[in-house]
């Protein structure tokens, strides 16, 4: 449907914010020729109000629950093309977000801005992004033919989010060694998943006493826990625990299973699982346990392009787990205990690091 000159631009604006939907409907509705017609808190809502407003333009965030924004805007896209402006943390011009979303059909991107979102800036950009918009008519797309980069098969992870997991595996050791590493997490380090080789019952008491000392919140996992910022899950013993993504969200499962490296939980079965669906997005680390457990995955997660490490020999009370991913090629650098915090926590902030 093309948009006729001379009628206001029916606006619809996607966030899974209730404070930016608010602001862009505020703000843009002042500007004279531009109707915020309605909003839609993630992609499955979305896709009532376009059936039932039938909008010109839709302002689209890319980090939502239950679905992500480009995921959508290809659906979008390919079924009923409409003029689209991404408007994104993410997206700062250049970024591997941006060129994701103009390839998918975006008519443009604007990155929100640090802070706040109530600023004047963010709403007068999008007022002429919106109208220029407004004139195009998009058509349906097929990308096996638009030359898309495609994900590496068996990845589901997005290419970039705005918070990252931490996944850690251990063994033998490992209750010291988690300790000193968690005990330096500040309160808002990137959510974290651990595997800690331990019967049922005993990773309950563990995960409490930990939640006693470090500044983030630990606790046993149970299915459906979310991983967000400040969180520590811990797998509880005689259950698998699984990585999954729900839209922007990363959420665990806790599954049954036949023992892996003679282990239940596994670390490999929740490595895996991250280098799957948090990709790049993950920082990996295997510290001190006898066997290799661990190896494999951390090897996987950094072919899926994780940032990985494993425990020193001289600090690990049994160097078998770190030695077996260090010898596979999954280790991206070997750092003492005392060094495991800092040095995941800068690998997550995309940082340098000395050699």
């Amino acid at each position: 449907m093309a948009f006729q000159s001379g009628k206001s631009i029916r606006v619809l604006v996607v966030d899974d914010s209730a404070v930016v939907r608010q602001i862009l409907t505020r703000d843009l509705g002042k500007r004279d020729g531009i109707e915020v017609v309605g909003t839609a808190p993630d992609p499955y809502v979305a896709r009532e109000r376009i059936a039932e407003l039938m909008p010109d333009v839709i302002t689209l965030d890319v980090e939502m629950p239950r679905m992500d924004g480009i995921t959508f805007l290809r659906a979008l896209m390919k079924h009923h093309p409409l003029p689209v402006i991404v408007v994104s943390s993410l997206t700062p011009k250049g970024s591997q977000t941006a060129l994701e979303a103009m390839s998918a059909g975006a008519v443009d991107v604007v990155c929100k801005p640090n802070g706040m979102y109530s600023t004047e800036n963010l709403a007068e950009t999008l007022v002429e992004k919106i109208r220029i918009a407004a004139r195009t008519k998009p058509r349906a797309m097929t990308f096996e033919s638009t030359g898309v980069a495609v994900k590496k098969a068996g990845t589901l992870a997005m290419s970039e989010t705005t918070h990252k997991i931490f996944a850690l595996g251990a063994s033998t050791g490992g209750v010291q060694a988690l300790t000193e590493v968690l005990t330096q997490f500040p309160a808002d380090a990137p959510g974290t998943v651990i595997v800690q080789h331990m019967p049922p019952k005993f990773t309950a008491s563990f995960a409490e006493r930990l939640d006693r000392d470090c500044r983030v919140e630990v606790r046993e996992a149970v299915a459906g826990d979310r991983v967000v910022t400040g969180r520590v899950l811990i797998a509880p013993g005689g259950f698998h625990m699984v990585l999954r993504r729900s839209g922007a969200e990363y959420l665990v499962d806790i599954i049954d299973g036949p023992d892996v490296h003679h282990q239940k939980p596994a670390v490999d079965v929740l490595f895996n699982s991250v280098a799957r669906y948090a990709g790049a997005n993950a920082v990996g680390a295997v510290l001190t346990g006898m066997g290799a457990d661990g190896a494999a995955g951390l090897f996987q997660m950094k072919k899926a392009g994780a940032r990985t490490l494993a425990q020193d020999e001289s600090t690990s009370v049994v160097f078998g787990m770190p030695q077996e991913a260090i010898k596979l090629g999954g280790a991206e650098k070997i750092v003492k205990l005392q060094d495991v915090a800092r040095t995941m926590i800068s690998m997550a902030a995309g940082k340098a690091l000395a050699a």
